[in-house]
C-alpha cells in the first residue's frame, strides 16, 4: 500500500546526502525522554555550524535547529512501539533538514492523522492561539502545541507520511521538515 502523506509530498520522500544519521535505541520513556534531549542538542551543535560567520547567527541556528529536532524526538519517543528511532539530518541549500522514522500503532496513528488534518485546515497561527486558549480553559496537556509552534513561530515546512506494514497495527511514521535561516520569527 502506497503511504499516507499529509503536508509536502516531496518533503516526505526527499532524498539528499544526510549529514547525521543517529538511531536511538528502545528503552523505558524516562530515558528515551533524556536521550531526545541529548540527541536534539548534539544536532543543533553539528548543523548549527554553517552558520558561525557570527555568533548571533550560530546562537540563533542552534536555538532553532535544536528546538526543532527535539520537538520531533520527543514526539516519537512519546508515541512509539517498541523499537528504534531513526533521526536523519542535514544542511541541503542552506536549510536545515531533519526526518525522523519510528512505528506507532494503528490507533495512535489515526488520532495523529486527524490532528494532522486539523493542522492543516486553518493558518497555523489561528490554530495556535485556538489551542493555547483550549489548554487554559481546561488545563490541558498542549496537545499539539510543539507542532503549532514550528509551523507558526519558525515557518517550518513539515510533512508526515504513515506506511502499514504486514501487521495493520504497526505503522511506520516518517515526519520531515525544513527550516530555513533565519530559522525563527522571533
Amino acid at each position: 500500500m502506497a503511504p499516507r502523506v499529509y503536508g509536502i509530498e516531496s518533503l516526505a520522500g526527499l532524498r539528499l546526502n544526510v549529514d547525521t544519521r543517529l538511531t536511538l535505541s528502545d528503552g523505558p520513556l524516562q530515558l528515551g525522554w533524556k536521550h531526545s534531549g541529548m540527541t536534539s542538542d548534539f544536532i543543533a551543535e553539528v548543523m548549527a555550524l554553517p552558520f558561525s560567520r557570527s555568533r548571533k547567527d550560530y546562537r540563533q541556528a542552534h536555538h532553532d535547529i535544536g528546538y526543532l529536532s527535539n520537538e520531533l524526538i520527543e514526539n516519537a519517543v512519546k508515541f512509539r512501539q517498541p523499537g528504534e528511532i531513526l533521526v536523519e539530518a542535514s544542511i541541503f541549500d542552506g536549510r536545515f533538514f531533519i526526518r525522523v522514522k519510528n512505528t506507532i500503532d494503528g490507533g495512535s496513528a489515526a488520532r495523529f492523522q486527524q490532528l494532522l488534518r486539523h493542522i492543516q485546515s486553518k493558518n497555523a497561527e489561528e490554530l495556535l492561539l485556538e489551542q493555547i486558549e483550549i489548554n487554559a480553559i481546561s488545563m490541558g496537556s498542549g496537545s499539539g502545541l510543539g507542532l503549532l509552534t514550528l509551523l507558526s513561530d519558525y515557518d517550518a515546512k513539515m510533512a508526515w507520511a504513515f506506511e502499514e506494514r504486514d501487521d495493520q497495527h504497526i505503522i511506520l511514521t516518517t515526519t520531515a521538515a525544513v527550516a530555513m535561516p533565519p530559522f525563527s520569527n522571533q
